[in-house]
């Protein structure tokens, strides 16, 4: 007996259907148990989810597959990734299944193994996924994945590093509405234990970035946003000038080290100098004291204090 997991996609008009059938069922056993959930609903409802989907499974590039783990003859599971070919190389694995009959006995371990293999085959250069839950943290960890941060509505993600090494850019944000800034910007309140930007919020974030009272800087790992800072800026009786307050400064965990955060840095700096803003300043807690001493911040303006209202 063949014992060997391969992939095979689903095509035919009768494989899409089984396909959507078992999407179906997973989301009802695994991701939305409680029908009271709300977002249950839109997962569930094919004139909306699934609208959304086939739209990324029919595009010309960068699509979205439908794929069958299969074994002995039948299916076991099932996978949904995106390749983002044209961009820089990022396997989103948005769905994964092992049916329940066969979990167990590092089933699942060996088919992500195949899939990771089958999007390596097909121009992935890295994987991200959604880990929402400590089961799935568990289980992705295994395999080799690690916590990077959350998406643009405040998820948690995981990602499987790449391994090339590419230049980093950095560059103005000039889309307020740029989803990659939305993740960044979340990412950096989720780490010091804040909440994800509600709607309000974000419309207040990208008007004031419209209207230039903030100034964000991204740093690009080929196409992906990988860290962020910002310059905002208010007039100062004592230097009767613009001054500047770097804030939002933020890298994704696991492109920390390299660099990023001196390129940040120094180009928020030089927009200053080019600008006519009198100085930059940033508030911190002691222990970022010495990093930010060698990111260029080395005059000590005393203590910060705030009224929250």
């Amino acid at each position: 007996m063949n014992k060997q997991i391969t992939i095979r996609e689903a095509v035919t008009e009768s494989d899409i259907a089984a396909f959507w059938e078992q999407l179906h069922i997973y989301f009802q056993r695994d991701i939305f148990p409680n029908p009271e959930d709300e977002d249950r609903e839109y997962f569930l409802h094919d004139a909306q989810y699934r609208t959304d989907i086939q739209k990324l499974h029919d595009r010309s590039k960068d699509r979205c597959h439908y794929l069958f783990f299969y074994r002995d003859g039948e299916n076991i599971g099932f996978a949904m990734p995106v390749i983002y070919n044209t961009e820089d190389g990022k396997c989103f694995i948005m769905e994964f299944c092992v049916y329940p009959k066969f979990r167990g006995n590092g089933t699942g371990t060996t088919c992500a193994g195949v899939l990771l293999d089958w999007a390596k085959a097909n121009g992935a250069l890295y994987a991200e996924l959604n880990c929402g839950s400590n089961r799935r943290l568990k289980f992705w960890k295994g395999v080799g994945f690690v916590a990077n941060g959350v998406d643009e509505w405040g998820e948690p993600l995981m990602i499987l590093p790449p391994k090339d090494a590419s230049p980093i850019t950095v560059e103005i944000l000039t889309d307020a509405e740029d989803w990659q800034f939305k993740r960044l910007e979340n990412g950096f309140l989720s780490e010091i234990g804040e909440q994800a930007l509600t709607e309000e919020q974000q419309r207040l974030l990208s008007q004031a970035i419209r209207d230039k009272k903030i100034i964000f800087f991204l740093a690009r790992r080929n196409s992906r946003a990988v860290g962020m800072c910002s310059v905002a800026r208010c007039f100062s009786t004592f230097a009767c000038a613009d001054i500047g307050m770097f804030d939002d400064f933020y890298i994704e965990p696991v492109f920390r080290k390299m660099g990023i955060a001196r390129k940040l840095a120094q180009a928020a700096q030089n927009w200053c100098r080019d600008n006519g803003i009198a100085s930059l300043t940033v508030c911190c807690a002691p222990c970022d004291e010495d990093m930010y001493q060698t990111l260029g911040f080395d005059t000590r303006l005393g203590a910060t204090f705030a009224h929250l209202g």
